[in-house]
């Protein structure tokens, strides 16, 4: 698909492609020969072109890091959202991301600058994160894992260039803005903002851009208004939510007042009987987080021991010295990282020891919270 937009003195030729679609990598590759552009810019930042030329260098990842400041959802979110598009790629024999290859390699060929497009993806993902209601990443979650076990709608080579049809994009991003708004906000609307600007900002008199055929309209609606765009505004990372830390340790405090509450209330016995119920279920549900996960025996008795701890602890998590214990029995290796790219299976997810090691961290975590959720009426039913 191919739209034509005068703007001032500059031509741009917008292509709209499937990332996977071997007729878009027909399309680009005849378009840029056919219009001789002064630009080729291409829907990719620094990282994405890094990534795509040679590779995701998993190798340089610091797990520990990861698990320690709170990113492991998002580092095993990224994993399976990668490997789930490579496996899309190979049901119709095309690498995700052909097509802006084409473009690459013709921009090499014939001397033609590339300009990059698209916002740096660590940003969109942080804002998306951060927008997102708890609503929504439960909604997208569950819609990848969907997908991830197989329960999806199968992909074909016409559905993905169906996909392309305006008719059906719009659609689409209609039913994606219902369903969670403030996701096809940061990643859709936004991105159509950057995007455009930095169209309008390429150097010379004539750009072809390739863009995803879910952009195209948007960028071209931005163009044509000539839209006032405020980059520093869409790419800085908003900042927590005050009450978020405010209910981190509001939390705690509160468990810890009860406790002492029925001490002086209640007595001795019925204390007793509150940090029993508090130990039993923050040890047990985090425990069975690290059962389900297939983490060693010790760790578990780890999760098992920490959990009632660490939940009074906002700055401190069960999965986080689970997985310290965990990282000493089964350690991974150099192979683990370089095969992190091509982990598209629920066994490949536990049998990968890096994965193996953020399904630890999470379900060991999750299980402290739920028994965190649990514990709290029963405390409360003890001080009435």
């Amino acid at each position: 698909m191919i739209k034509k937009i005068k703007y001032k003195d500059k031509q741009i030729v917008l292509v709209g492609t499937a990332h996977i679609s071997k007729e878009s990598m027909a399309l680009v590759e005849e378009t840029i020969l056919k219009e001789k552009p002064d630009v080729i810019g291409i829907e990719l930042d620094k990282e994405r072109l890094e990534q795509l030329l040679h590779g995701k260098q998993w190798e340089q990842t610091n797990i520990i890091d990861v698990i320690k400041t709170g990113k492991t959802y998002l580092f095993l979110l990224n994993t399976l959202l990668s490997n789930m598009q490579k496996q899309l790629g190979k049901s119709v024999g095309v690498k995700p991301g052909a097509e802006m290859l084409v473009a690459v390699k013709l921009s090499s060929e014939t001397k033609t600058p590339i300009q990059l497009l698209d916002r740096d993806v660590r940003v969109t993902l942080k804002r998306a994160f951060k927008v997102m209601s708890l609503k929504e990443k439960l909604k997208l979650g569950g819609t990848l894992l969907a997908g991830f076990f197989g329960k999806g709608e199968k992909v074909d080579v016409k559905m993905i260039e169906d996909l392309k049809d305006q008719d059906m994009i719009n659609k689409l991003m209609k039913e994606l803005g219902k369903q969670m708004p403030s996701m096809k906000q940061v990643l859709v609307d936004e991105r159509d903002e950057y995007i455009a600007e930095m169209i309008k900002r390429s150097p010379g008199k004539k750009i072809v851009a390739i863009v995803g055929a879910g952009h195209l309209t948007g960028i071209e609606r931005i163009i044509k208004k000539d839209k006032k765009v405020n980059l520093k505004k869409i790419t800085t990372i908003p900042k927590k939510r005050n009450y978020i830390r405010f209910v981190k340790w509001l939390i705690p405090l509160a468990v810890i007042a009860m406790f002492v509450g029925l001490f002086l209330v209640k007595g001795p016995e019925i204390t007793l009987e509150a940090l029993k119920i508090w130990f039993l279920a923050n040890g047990i549900l985090s425990a069975v987080g690290a059962l389900i996960a297939r983490a060693h025996p010790l760790s578990i008795l780890t999760a098992f021991v920490a959990a009632p701890f660490t939940s009074l602890h906002p700055m401190l998590a069960a999965g986080w010295l689970t997985a310290l214990v965990e990282a000493k029995f089964n350690p991974p290796r150099v192979v683990d990282f370089k095969n992190l790219s091509s982990v598209s299976t629920v066994k490949g997810f536990y049998k990968n020891k890096v994965t193996h090691l953020l399904i630890v961290t999470a379900l060991t975590n999750l299980g402290s919270i739920i028994g965190t959720i649990l514990a709290l009426p029963a405390l409360i039913a003890l001080l009435a």
